[in-house]
Parts: structure tokens; C-alpha cells; sequence
């Protein structure tokens, strides 16, 4: 079984997000004595999704959208990505509670063209020193607090869940 994980990460906090996803969808993957290669890569490098059997792909959400390198995959493998088992995921929410906390039209858009099985956000993480001047402005203006948002044990467990999941099909094929 050959997974890809795709991400779009303007900071690096997306990209540590799927790093997790890839780590656990491989143990879920091992545990179920599934033998599996699971590859973690940026969007904008990732190569065709045919040559893998599923696909995790997730962005960095800015003002509602995916990441540009994420919306042009999907755009791109389109095709491709229906044919397969497709999960997505978006971060960037930020703040106590999370906001936005909801997915938007945009993410509807992403669900119909992949037909992906899910789509998870999660949350982002802040880091003043990193953003540059617009980025900021619009942090003070929204009275964001600098912080880790992301909830690992949540990511964690969402890969296992896919990782599962595809060892359940793996083992019906």
C-alpha cells in the first residue's frame, strides 16, 4: 500500500500537521500487518496520485481558500483523485474557540471534486515573528493571541482512523 500525503504549508505549521498524519497512518498501516510506504511531500513537488492507492491531501486555509499549490493539485488530479480513497484536511483556525471554526463553500467545491471520504480542519498555530506585515495586521485586528492551536492527539488519532481504514480495504481486495 503506497499512501501520499500532499500538503500546502505557508509557515510550517501545515506541513508538521501532516507529518503526524503520515506517521500514524503508517503504524495504523504496520499494526494491521498492511506493508506500507507512506510518503510525505509539499503539493507543489508531489507527483502524479496515480502512482499511489490513496491520497491525504490538506492546506493551509488564508481568508477561506486553500494554499494555491493545493487547489492547482486538486485541479490537476482531479481525475485521478475520484478514482481513489481521498482524504483532505485544512488548517488554520485559530483562537479560543477556534474560529472559523466551520468549512466553507470552498471546502464543499474541494469534497465534489475528489470525492473525498472526509475532510477535517484543524486548528493552526500563530507565530507573530514568522507572519509578515499584512499577515499581522489582520491577526491584531481579529485579537488573536499568538499560539499552538493544533490539537496532536486528535491528528494523531484521524490518521490512525484513515490508516485503518485502508488496512480494511487492503485485506478486501
Amino acid at each position: 500500500m503506497n499512501v501520499l500525503v500532499a500538503v500546502a504549508s505557508k509557515h510550517g505549521a501545515t506541513r508538521e500537521i501532516a507529518d503526524v498524519l503520515g506517521r500514524a497512518i503508517g503504524e495504523a498501516l504496520d499494526e494491521a500487518g498492511t506493508p506500507a510506504e507512506v510518503e510525505v511531500l509539499f503539493a507543489e513537488t508531489a507527483v502524479d496520485p496515480a502512482e499511489y492507492d490513496a491520497v491525504v491531501l490538506g492546506s493551509a486555509v488564508y481568508i477561506g481558500h486553500w494554499l494555491e499549490t493545493a487547489a492547482r493539485f486538486v485541479d490537476r488530479h482531479a481525475a485521478v483523485l475520484r478514482a481513489m480513497p481521498v482524504w483532505l484536511f485544512s488548517s488554520g483556525p485559530v483562537g479560543e474557540p477556534l474560529r472559523p471554526a466551520e468549512a466553507t463553500e470552498f471546502t464543499a467545491r474541494l469534497l465534489a471534486d475528489t470525492g473525498a471520504v472526509e475532510h477535517r480542519v484543524f486548528g493552526g498555530k500563530i507565530d507573530r515573528g514568522v507572519l509578515r506585515f499584512a499577515e499581522r495586521a489582520l491577526v491584531k485586528a481579529l485579537r488573536v493571541k499568538d499560539g499552538d492551536y493544533r490539537d496532536w492527539h486528535a491528528i494523531s488519532a484521524w490518521g490512525r482512523e484513515i490508516g485503518l481504514a485502508l488496512a480494511k480495504t487492503s485485506s478486501q481486495a
